[in-house]
This record gives structure tokens, C-alpha cells and sequence, in this order.
């Protein structure tokens, strides 16, 4: 398979750019590097630095294209409420830039990587595709309407469309901003250096994390599936996990005592999110392999060295 993955330097981006290296396909990675890294990417992968919204170099890079992978996204929730006319810019306007060029090039199917976000608030947990949508930010009022313009442009152009609805994602490689950092990967090097960890809200509120590999998985199955075609598809562990029993567990992992601060006074997001998984499992044949428990010992064996790594 000959693929192109946008958004190609970043965390899921540079997973799945390898994987598919590693396999022997060809693969060509497109990122603006505005918070990727193309140092990590197979010696195999072809990486182009350029904008998701730059029509004639998508053109050029989707010449003989089976499959895109389309990552390419702002994806920081509570920056998007600072900024949402960039974010409806790239997220919005960046997926409409590249389903025009599929279509010109002639590639036969795009695999979008949407996000759980744009479910918000809902009365029944786990949470399948069929219920209602309630976007509570820019970020994710961005990824539904992707999901919206790549399913009507995909019928009108004859494009294979599939969604993958992506819940908590973290694994090896996963960075560490300074501002708006993903959970896990800040608590475990937070915990490990001895500084505090910082729970806003009850720190009842569940998430479901789920394992770089396994979202891998799903995206190359995505790409293969015979029936995915017009379908969201939610992508998780299934498991619910709150915040208070995450930070038990990194305790008892690292054999260390937590410093946690609770903040009652903000907002600690959605009370319950975990996936359905029903319709993965019947289109896509995805099964979650790695544990929570596995992936977050592998989190805190690669921050432990680079703990060490900075001391020397």
C-alpha cells in the first residue's frame, strides 16, 4: 500500500508512519511541525514539512496514494477556546483543502482521525456512535464537522470515508508540552521528579485510556476494512478509569507517594467517558491488547531514563 499520513511528526502520527514502514509499505509523511518532531519517523518513511491547507503540495504527495491518513489537526482543547478561528482553520478547513486533492489525485479512501471529544456530555456510559453528539469546545465542534466534510465529500466524490472517534491515546514517545500537557505522560513525570500532581475537580471523573498500539491497530484496520465505509467508529480500551485510581496506580507503579493537590473549584471536564467498542470489533476486528497497567509501566521505564539522561 502506497499511504500518506498528515499530521505524519506528531505523537499517533509518527506510531502509525513506523508501523506501516516496518510492514513494507510505502509511506509518505506531511507535518507543519508546529508540535512534531520528524526525528522518530522510519528511516523508510518520505517526511515533507508543509501545511494540511497547501493544495498543490498535497497534489504532489498524493500522486499514486491508496490510502490517507488524515492526523493533521490543532488538538489542545483548551487552547482551541483561545483560538478557535485557527482551529476551525486547520482542523475545519485543512480537512476540506485535502478532500479536494484526494479527489483531484484520484485516491480511493481517507481515514480520519476524529476525536471522543466530540461526544461531550452523556447520559449513558459506555458511550456508542449512535448517540447524539454535544461539542463542548472549539477543538471539538472542529473534529465534527471533519467528520461531516469528509462523509458528504466523500459520497459526492466517490471516496471510501471511515472516522475513528479516538479516546484518551498515550504511550512511549508521547511529549510533554509546557502548557496543556495529556494526562498521563505529565502525572508519571510529575510523580517521578517529586512534583506535585495537580487534579482539578472531584477527581472521580473517569477517562478511558487507550494504548498508542492499539489506535495503530485500528487505523491500518480502518484502512483494510471492507465495510467501514461512511462509519465512525469509537476507538478505546473500554475500560473506565477516574483520576484518583490513575494516580493510585502510577503510586503503586513507581513506588512512590503522590503529591496531589485538589482544585474543587475548576472544573475537571466530562463526569464519564469510556467507549462502546461493539462497532470496532464488527467492522474493524479491533481488540485492545495492551493493559493499562503494561502501557504505564512501559510510560515509566522510558521517563525514568530520560530522568536520568537530563541528570548526567
Amino acid at each position: 500500500m502506497r499511504c500518506l499520513v498528515t499530521g505524519g511528526a506528531g505523537f499517533i502520527g509518527t506510531a502509525l508512519a513506523n508501523r506501516l514502514a516496518e510492514a513494507g509499505h510505502h509511506v509518505r509523511a506531511l507535518d507543519d511541525l508546529s508540535a512534531g518532531d520528524p526525528s522518530a519517523l522510519h528511516p523508510e518513511v518520505v517526511f515533507t514539512r508543509g501545511d494540511v491547507r497547501d493544495r498543490p503540495k498535497l497534489w504532489t504527495l498524493l500522486q499514486k496514494v491508496d490510502c490517507v491518513f488524515h492526523l493533521a489537526a490543532r488538538v489542545s482543547v483548551p487552547e482551541s477556546i483561545l483560538y478557535p478561528r485557527e482551529y476551525n482553520d486547520v482542523n475545519v478547513g485543512g480537512t476540506v483543502a485535502l478532500t479536494e486533492a484526494i479527489r483531484d489525485a484520484g485516491v480511493e479512501r481517507v481515514v480520519l482521525a476524529s476525536s471522543a471529544t466530540v461526544y461531550g456530555p452523556q447520559p449513558s456510559q459506555p458511550v456508542n456512535e449512535s448517540a447524539w453528539p454535544h461539542p463542548q469546545a472549539p477543538y471539538a465542534v472542529s473534529k465534527l464537522a471533519a467528520e461531516h466534510y469528509i462523509f458528504s465529500l466523500g459520497e459526492l466524490y466517490s471516496i471510501t470515508t471511515v472516522a475513528l472517534r479516538i479516546f484518551n491515546a498515550y504511550g512511549p514517545e508521547q511529549r510533554v508540552p509546557p502548557v496543556h500537557a495529556p494526562v498521563i505522560p505529565h502525572f508519571v513525570r510529575n510523580i517521578l521528579s517529586g512534583a506535585s500532581v495537580v487534579i482539578h475537580g472531584s477527581g472521580r471523573q473517569t477517562r478511558d485510556f487507550v494504548h498508542i498500539d492499539d489506535v495503530v491497530d485500528a487505523l491500518i484496520a480502518a484502512s483494510e476494512a471492507r465495510d467501514a465505509h461512511g462509519k465512525v467508529i469509537n476507538v478505546g480500551s473500554g475500560e473506565e478509569t477516574s483520576l484518583d485510581d490513575l494516580v493510585a496506580l502510577l503510586g503503586e507503579l513507581t513506588g512512590k507517594r503522590p503529591d496531589v493537590i485538589r482544585n474543587p473549584q475548576q472544573g475537571g471536564g466530562l463526569p464519564r467517558l469510556v467507549a462502546d467498542l461493539d462497532q470496532a470489533r464488527g467492522v474493524l476486528g479491533y481488540f485492545p491488547h495492551v493493559p493499562l497497567r503494561e502501557g504505564l509501566v512501559e510510560m515509566i521505564e522510558e521517563a525514568r531514563v530520560a530522568l536520568r539522561a537530563r541528570r548526567l
